[in-house]
């Protein structure tokens, strides 16, 4: 156990929350050591890994995220025992940092679909052109301003038993983080001796600015003006930690109502492994989902006027 001097201060920081689809809490520290040497090997001469979420008991899907983490959560040291843990309550849940993650067993696919189209079992089709040049072509990433891809939608939801086409569109969202790299981590476990969990080797916090306003509000302004004129709803699936740091949203009543069909996730950890459940949908229009994304509404005149004669005030007194 690591020793610490009475009147430390506790220390937060995130770490790893699931591991190629796996909670880290309750790994083995051989476990734990046989994914950190992967991890550190040239990228050719990896052993493939399962990517869990999207695997089936009759096909099993590789992972493609560097890394192989699917999710992080904040961890605290205790500043007198230097113990490590999860962060108390809502603080250390798990927060999704791979889209890939949202796939476990198809649950969202089914309660989207059951929830928008009147049918739990939708055909999903993924990465369906949306905007095209002028000669035709759909608009390539690199043709788009920003790493942002604008010019397809993620899934198409179609329901599969009518004449007409019924569909809806779904973006997912998970959240990026910053700091230091994964990669500190990864090292600092292949020398970790203590039967404890290690505590997360570099400062990191959630990233919702480039998550949220510089990523998602993007891809919402773009597509869904138009999909409101063809009478179609854009489904929007984040987890409860990126929904809870979002500004306060005013809701619509009644789907007919709304643009965009918030469906909010999260983990239920009872039984030790991390499993997908669905917690709440919210019916917003798109300019009450941008100020939900931009934390806030724009204030009045009278008030940002204000604002420019304190700023005045104090670069003339410089």
């Amino acid at each position: 156990m690591i020793e610490r001097k009475s009147g430390m201060q506790d220390r937060y920081s995130y770490g790893i929350g699931e591991w190629y689809g796996r909670s880290f809490v309750h790994l083995t520290p051989e476990e734990r050591l046989t994914y950190a040497e992967l991890q550190l090997q040239p990228k050719r001469e990896r052993a493939d890994q399962p990517c869990l979420p999207r695997s089936t008991p009759r096909a099993t899907v590789l992972c493609t995220k560097e890394g192989g983490v699917c999710s992080i959560r904040l961890y605290k040291q205790g500043g007198a025992t230097g113990q490590v843990g999860v962060a108390p309550n809502e603080a250390g849940i798990l927060c999704t940092t791979c889209p890939y993650r949202f796939y476990e067993a198809g649950r969202v696919f089914r309660w989207i679909g059951e929830q928008i189209l009147g049918h739990g079992d939708p055909l999903v089709i993924g990465q369906v052109g949306f905007l095209e040049r002028e000669d035709g072509r759909v608009v390539a990433d690199s043709e788009q301003s920003g790493p942002d891809d604008v010019g397809r939608i993620d899934h198409v939801l179609v329901h599969p038993h009518t004449t007409v086409l019924s569909w809806c569109a779904l973006e997912m969202q998970a959240v990026y983080f910053s700091g230091g790299s994964m990669k500190r981590d990864f090292r600092m476990i292949l020398d970790w001796t203590d039967p404890g969990l290690p505590f997360p080797a570099a400062r990191r916090r959630l990233d919702y600015r480039s998550s949220g306003p510089k990523r998602l509000m993007p891809q919402l302004q773009i597509k869904v003006p138009t999909l409101r004129r063809w009478g179609k709803k854009m489904c929007v699936l984040v987890d409860q930690s990126f929904y809870g740091a979002l500004a306060p949203m005013d809701t619509v009543a009644d789907l007919s109502n709304c643009d965009i069909a918030w469906f909010v996730v999260g983990y239920d950890e009872r039984e030790g492994a991390a499993s997908l459940v669905t917690r709440f949908v919210h019916f917003t229009t798109l300019e009450r989902a941008v100020e939900g994304l931009t934390a806030g509404r724009a204030v009045s005149l009278s008030v940002f006027e204000e604002r420019i004669r304190a700023k005045l005030e104090r670069e003339s007194a410089l």
